[in-house]
């Protein structure tokens, strides 16, 4: 059973002296004013994110928000400044050189944004790379490299080098390259950035396919929204080296925690986004002649009504209950009604006071 990703508190200074100046960002300095008053900067703010086994979970921000940074701990390729990194009750942060060493031969496996592969080894060479590091048999790793080359729509292109492929192919000879080494934790940094938005959206769809059968903890960092909300089971977003808001992309794309994650989702096609359960209504007595699933999108719902001539349907779940109904009228104010952001406690605006007529005439004189 593949298991979860947990970091905690964590804490990632670049600079000098960061020990120096961990207590005064704990303490509330930001990181505009540790930059300017010591010359650090400040890359991870007290991280605190469950990266749930066997999902997709999407780490998303603007550049400079510290993604890269934090999928890198994952695999310690930067050291914290404080904190932990858990999986399988392990603290990968205080691992020692073997241990380490060995947690990133067999237990993760990194996709990059620029591919990553070795131009004068050919695509299946490049693909049993991971195996030849671990000493695994060539005759193993070769079946596996043209197994998993294969998978990827490479069948036939084994003995071609970097250099004669397109973009979307190299890529899918990363992915290849790290799917032959069966790692638990697959990490993907900005991965399809590069690829023209066609083959980003068929290798996005690849991604789906394969992790519905292997069910990898995979970790997925981009700055698109559209490609957050397509593939991530659990959403991250940073800003500043800071959490400003995790979840599911239901609930984000409803309930945006700030301005800053206003901005992302204010031109999000919701209809294409929001599925049946967010915003389905208690099941009417009489079941609805339409039915539909709770996980499909409303603009599919929209569009099963027009067809079927209906203004209402039941929603049912993937074993046929019903859970629920739906109405044209709620669909469609789902599907244009603005996000509506998020308010705590401490930010509750407060009370005015009521004008009165009297108040009114003096603010006029």
């Amino acid at each position: 059973m593949a298991k979860d990703i947990e970091i905690r508190n964590l804490y990632k200074i670049f600079g000098s002296h960061p020990e120096r100046h961990l207590e005064a960002v704990r303490n509330g300095m930001s990181k505009a004013e540790l930059n300017d008053t010591h010359n650090h900067v400040l890359g991870l703010n007290d991280i605190n994110i469950t990266m749930p086994g066997g999902k997709i979970t999407v780490v998303m921000g603007l550049s400079g928000s510290g993604k890269s940074t934090l999928i890198r701990h994952i695999n310690r390729l930067i050291e914290p400044s404080a904190g932990e990194v858990l999986y399988d009750g392990q603290d990968i942060c205080s691992m020692g050189t073997s241990a380490l060493r060995d947690f990133r031969r067999h237990k993760t496996a990194m996709v990059f944004q620029k591919f990553g592969l070795l131009p004068h080894r050919t695509v299946l060479e490049n693909s049993v790379y991971g195996l030849d590091i671990q000493g695994v048999p060539r005759k193993d790793s070769i079946e596996k490299g043209r197994h998993w080359l294969a998978r990827v729509g490479l069948d036939g292109y084994e003995d071609y080098y970097p250099n004669q492929l397109s973009g979307g192919m190299q890529q899918r000879v990363g992915l290849a390259r790290a799917l032959t080494n069966d790692a638990d934790i697959l990490l993907m940094d900005e991965a399809y950035s590069a690829l023209d938005p066609l083959i980003r959206v068929d290798m996005q769809t690849m991604l789906l396919d394969l992790q519905q059968e292997l069910q990898k903890t995979v970790v997925f960092i981009t700055h698109d929204l559209d490609e957050a909300l397509r593939l991530g089971d659990h959403i991250a977003i940073l800003k500043d080296g800071e959490m400003v808001q995790q979840g599911d992309g239901q609930s984000i794309i409803q309930h945006p925690a700030n301005e800053y994650v206003s901005d992302f989702v204010r031109d999000v096609n919701r209809g294409r986004v929001l599925q049946a359960t967010t915003v389905m209504e208690p099941a009417t007595s009489a079941p609805e002649s339409l039915s539909v699933l709770e996980t499909d999108t409303l603009e599919n719902i929209a569009r099963d009504m027009t067809d079927a001539n209906e203004t209402t349907a039941q929603v049912v779940d993937e074993d046929g209950k019903t859970v629920g109904s739906i109405g044209i009228e709620t669909l469609v104010a789902a599907m244009v009604t603005p996000a509506t952001q998020e308010v705590g406690p401490e930010q509750q605006p407060e009370p005015q006071p009521v004008e009165t007529a009297k108040d009114s005439e003096k603010s006029v004189a």
